[in-house]
């Protein structure tokens, strides 16, 4: 199971930023973690160079005013978590922090979500860190409901036949499940399935009898679910869970249920079945990305390793 001690937010120091830090002085919170905030902006030209101390005073003063505002929407806490604040310029902001969180060791990349349209989407640094940030990336979106009645849901494959996939499965089951019992005590769990072969009952040339072909069907089900089933006993988890199966394609499914269940937290795994290190993030984790609309956390396999070097 995840511990997260030593958490990392991502501030451009330009937009208004309250949701995400309020997200991220919750989990430092929660999981008595250190905090530091990385403001990375754009370098200033060699003309204006004068200017870049003030500058970067100017956006600490922002983050900090963000920072007291977060603060006084959150429950009062004793003590309260007092982020580091730190700055750096560079003209490629997503391999400036995965460098830093490679040199420094951070367990947890936190960024606020920038929106590549109204919605829907992230922009290009956003799904650089998903692809090739070694530790978590959590992305948040604004929360609408109290800690105590927000929704976790986790995305798991009971199809998987690796077993760094399996791995990963159930560390997903196991930090969705701790991330729940500190909001609405209820995990959701969704595992697709999918029947690929429904086509063949109007296949001329295939003539499979209707009672056989939903047989095959209710086969494939039951296979699923006993593999779901083994998975959760794997990962020993306990309290109140509703799982979640819906037939269909992953990057079909999950959004419409997350919507559908008013999920306002995903945890999933960005994991491409090729097992090549540095090659983490498959189509469908982008698709399912791209289309939601809630805070995702997304968690890699052990053994992960980014093509992007410390140095």
């Amino acid at each position: 199971m995840r511990s997260f001690r030593n958490m990392l937010y991502i501030s451009d120091g330009i937009q208004d930023e309250t949701q995400g830090l309020q997200q991220a002085l919750s989990l430092a919170e929660a999981y008595q973690s250190q905090l530091t905030v990385l403001i990375v902006y754009p370098a200033l030209p060699e003309t204006l160079g004068g200017y870049q101390t003030d500058w970067e005073q100017a956006l600490v003063h922002k983050i900090n005013e963000a920072l007291t505002e977060a603060k006084s929407q959150l429950p009062a806490k004793t003590p309260p978590v007092i982020p580091t604040i730190h700055t750096a310029s560079s003209p490629t902001p997503s391999t400036l922090v995965i460098q830093h969180v490679i040199r420094e060791g951070y367990d947890l990349v936190i960024k606020q979500a920038e929106l590549a349209q109204p919605g829907i989407g992230l922009k290009a640094i956003d799904m650089e860190l998903l692809r090739q940030c070694p530790c978590p990336v959590w992305l948040c979106r604004p929360i609408a409901h109290a800690q105590n009645k927000v929704h976790v849901a986790v995305a798991i494959d009971a199809e998987n036949d690796t077993q760094y996939e399996t791995d990963l499965d159930i560390e997903l089951l196991q930090t969705a499940r701790q991330l729940s019992n500190a909001c609405d005590q209820k995990l959701i769990v969704i595992s697709c399935w999918d029947f690929p072969y429904d086509e063949i009952a109007s296949n001329p040339f295939i003539h499979v009898p209707d009672a056989e072909l939903q047989a095959s069907i209710q086969a494939t089900e039951t296979r699923h679910i006993e593999r779901f089933q083994a998975l959760l006993a794997q990962s020993g988890i306990q309290g109140e869970l509703k799982a979640c199966h819906p037939k269909g394609l992953p990057e079909q499914c999950i959004p419409a249920t997350i919507a559908q269940e008013g999920v306002e937290l995903l945890v999933m795994g960005t994991v491409a079945r090729t097992g090549i290190p540095g090659f983490i993030m498959g189509n469908t984790a982008e698709d399912i990305v791209q289309n939601t609309q809630c805070s995702i956390l997304a968690l890699k396999p052990k053994g992960f390793v980014s093509d992007i070097k410390p140095y």
